[in-house]
């Protein structure tokens, strides 16, 4: 077994095809099939059903393949702790983020990289929690950015910026009558939420008294979709402080902030625990910074250097 035809059949995994897969590893076909013929024989196993097409692994293929890419991912860790400082600042970067911070984020960070670690390629991917954690945890993203507390053992969790939520209201009545809307009063108003797909609150689901968080109602999407439907249909959609200076001036004065008590919440960047490379982990952090105002930062990451 070698590195190389681990790296085949993740390929292979990862493409559906052997041609495809080929290419991708700078490979002729022939030279793949033969490298992964030589694994199953090896280890006594079929690794793909290549009766199907695309092509799909078997069962126990499916577990040598998870296997194979946290194999692979230890042995980039090992080449990346011989590597000097200088190659440290450069290769892919993939980052997973929640669909709620993605558009704030997104835009200032590939800027910031650009700018000051061109070497660096990141690829951004919007993402819900959960497919985060397993992602990380399968080797196959470097971070993660999502809403604390992530609460898995596996995983190392940075706090790196809070922020509280504001009502957008488009009807009229509502704007008027209420300079701040109290969160224990949520379920008198109409409520448009992405929980379960887009769509309006019904009473029952946020009873008083409100217990849920942000992240349990709203799963994922866009929040600019929320203000859209709002202003054809009426009603509120509750928005993150970062996503205001997305906002029209117009938008901005259909504001309401939530009170008593305040929605808030805190996101955090999530690595696995054996991830060593500390440079790049403090490049990305430095990134996110450029993104957010200051006085959201987390107390972990007001310093100038990280230490895992």
């Amino acid at each position: 077994m070698t590195l190389q035809q681990l790296e085949y059949i993740v390929a292979v995994d990862e493409y559906r095809y052997f041609v495809k897969a080929a290419e991708a590893c700078g490979v002729t076909q022939s030279t793949l099939s033969l490298m992964i013929k030589k694994l199953e024989e090896e280890w006594d196993v079929s690794i793909f059903r290549r009766d199907t097409h695309p092509v799909e692994a078997t069962e126990i293929g499916r577990k040598l393949i998870e296997e194979a890419k946290l194999v692979l991912y230890h042995s980039k860790q090992l080449v990346e702790l011989t590597q000097s400082e200088k190659t440290l600042a450069s290769g892919p970067l993939k980052v997973g983020m929640i669909s709620t911070v993605a558009p704030v984020l997104m835009p200032k960070t590939f800027g910031y990289l650009n700018t000051f670690y061109p070497d660096i390629k990141l690829q951004a991917l919007e993402m819900r929690s959960a497919a985060i954690i397993d992602c990380l945890k399968k080797a196959e993203i470097d971070m993660g950015i999502l809403t604390a507390p992530v609460d898995d053992k596996e995983i190392l969790e940075l706090p790196l910026y809070h922020e509280r939520f504001f009502a957008y209201i488009a009807d009229d009545d509502i704007l008027d009558k209420h300079k701040v809307i109290k969160r224990d009063h949520l379920p008198d108003f109409p409520l448009w939420v992405m929980k379960d797909g887009i769509r309006l609150l019904e009473r029952k689901d946020l009873d008083y008294p409100y217990k849920d968080t942000y992240e349990e109602m709203y799963e994922g999407g866009r929040v600019g979709i929320l203000i859209q439907i709002a202003n054809e249909n009426g009603g509120m959609a509750i928005l993150p402080e970062t996503h205001l200076k997305l906002l029209s001036p117009k938008a901005m004065r259909r504001l309401r902030p939530v009170v008593a008590p305040e929605i808030s919440r805190v996101i955090s960047l999530a690595i696995r625990k054996d991830y060593i490379h500390e440079k790049m982990m403090n490049i990305f952090v430095k990134a996110i910074k450029s993104c957010i105002s200051p006085e959201l930062y987390e107390s972990s990451i007001k310093g100038e250097y990280l230490k895992l």
